[in-house]
């Protein structure tokens, strides 16, 4: 689904990403792991469009996405929470869904919508918000949630994006230990019965372990190793690198 090829990103003189190359298959669910200053977010930047590389190419759905817009990339499906989450505060939790769905209908024009097509994204985003757990909160504003359930509404509105292949930049920061396996159980859950795909930026590796299908490991800009959970922390050089346990 995702192929990322010898990707490079300078800034001035310092090389941040350095000939990165790795691939996310459709239904997988990726972690990307790595020290502080790895360059995790410089690469989510870069698949987000947010930061155009120095060279290389990324490709989705076998389409060259390199130097596409952010926008361009959501309408492809390529979505992406972020670590502090953007919600609209002020406006409810039912009314931030549907003003994803009314960008991706179009639907944001003149104050206009007949009745019938209101009624009709209203629904699918109560049915999202059902998905994800938190129909019940609806009318709700963002302030009053939990951490966790701020983390959810948006993971639940890059799903409204009709994403086909999530980014999610530490999806359990913020939340309260107690909590953090709940908040992963309702994302993954949603994003298992949808078949999408997903590559996760997290630290703790209990949450790595338990809900990635694969491993990527991020050092000094480059992929150092790639592989199944249990393969990957049992390896020498990843232990040293993440955890700082000498061989």
């Amino acid at each position: 689904m995702l192929k990322v090829k010898e990707l490079i990103k300078d800034f001035g003189k310092a090389r941040i990403i350095n000939s990165a190359a790795f691939k996310v298959n459709a239904d997988e669910i990726v972690s990307l792991v790595g020290p502080n200053g790895a360059g995790k977010t410089t690469l989510v930047n870069l698949i987000s469009g947010h930061i155009l590389p120095t060279s290389g190419k990324i490709e989705f759905l076998d389409r060259n996405i390199t130097f596409a817009s952010p926008y361009k990339r959501i309408k492809m499906g390529v979505a992406r929470n972020f670590q502090i989450t953007n919600l609209f505060p002020d406006s409810s939790v039912l009314d931030n869904v549907r003003t994803c769905l009314f960008s991706v209908y179009g639907k944001i024009k003149r104050g206009f919508l007949p009745a019938s097509h209101y009624r009709a994204i209203t629904q699918e985003a109560i049915d999202i918000l059902d998905l994800f757990g938190i129909s019940e909160k609806k009318e709700l504003l963002p302030p009053s949630l939990s951490e966790g359930d701020k983390k959810i509404l948006d993971t639940a509105m890059a799903f409204a994006l009709k994403s086909k292949f999530l980014l999610l930049d530490e999806p359990t920061s913020g939340v309260a230990t107690g909590d953090k396996f709940k908040v992963m159980d309702t994302i993954v859950s949603a994003i298992r019965r949808e078949k999408m795909a997903c590559m996760i930026i997290e630290h703790d590796m209990d949450i790595v372990s338990d809900y990635s299908d694969r491993v990527l490991v991020l050092s000094e800009g480059k992929i150092i190793a790639d592989g199944k959970p249990q393969e990957i922390m049992e390896q020498d050089n990843v232990k040293e690198i993440l955890f700082g346990v000498m061989a």
